[in-house]
């Protein structure tokens, strides 16, 4: 299955848009149980994790964010934004959410 497929079959929720998120930051978005941090980096990619860090649930929403990274407030441990992976010696991942923008409005498939 090729990845544009793939994105057309995905339930797209609107969840803001690109300038509600300042550069480098996150804003966080409720579902159910779960908090989503969307990340915008300084060149405007987004993306969406779940807000814990897979070391000790830290919020990531609240880390810094770098070189396509988040770095977890917590124990400094450093999360792939485009994955969700612990880089360097950890190991873990949190969930990571396919994003998509149009127009300037953030879509994220939970």
């Amino acid at each position: 299955m090729n990845m544009q497929a793939t994105a057309e079959t995905l339930s797209w929720t609107l969840v803001g848009v690109v300038t509600d998120i300042p550069r480098q930051g996150a804003r966080c978005v409720k579902r159910g149980d779960m908090t989503v941090a969307v990340f915008r980096t300084g060149d405007d990619r987004i993306f969406a994790l779940e807000d814990k860090c897979p070391h000790k649930n830290g919020p990531l929403s609240q880390g810094i964010v770098h070189d396509g990274c988040v770095t977890c407030p917590l124990h400094n441990w450093v999360i792939s934004l485009e994955t969700g992976s612990a880089q360097g010696a950890d190991e873990g991942q949190t969930a990571s959410f396919p994003v998509k923008v149009e127009d300037g409005r953030i879509y994220i498939s939970l």
